[in-house]
């Protein structure tokens, strides 16, 4: 039930970027979620209508956007998004070692602001 977590935090931020611009009304806040993060988009979807329950976000629409993984190769150096086809080998090189770059966390992408 981390996903609560995670999207209160999202609509407070949402919440204060729209008061710093003098928002009335917001239309929509869009989350990237990373495939390896652990939060389920549905459950995020789920929690939403509760959590800005009272809020200038009360009538915004929620979008989730999912960013799949990309990873650094450590002996090559090219960016690579792996998969369970090449045993999540390098595609470039074959190797082993690699650094996810991409694909992790959590972040609000975008609030979009109603113009009046």
């Amino acid at each position: 039930m981390h996903e609560m977590s995670y999207i209160s935090r999202m609509v407070s931020m949402a919440i204060d970027i729209a008061k710093e611009n003098n928002a009335t009304k917001v239309k929509s806040i869009v989350v990237q979620i990373g495939k390896t993060s652990g939060v389920m988009p549905y459950y995020m979807y789920k929690y939403y209508p509760s959590v800005v329950k009272g809020t200038i976000l009360e009538s915004t629409e929620l979008i989730c956007e999912e960013v799949p993984v990309k990873a650094l190769c450590e002996e090559c150096g090219k960016e690579y998004f792996p998969n369970s086809e090449n045993r999540y080998l390098c595609t470039y090189c074959g190797g082993k070692k690699a650094r996810i770059i991409e694909g992790k966390g959590v972040t609000l992408k975008n609030i979009v602001i109603e113009d009046i």
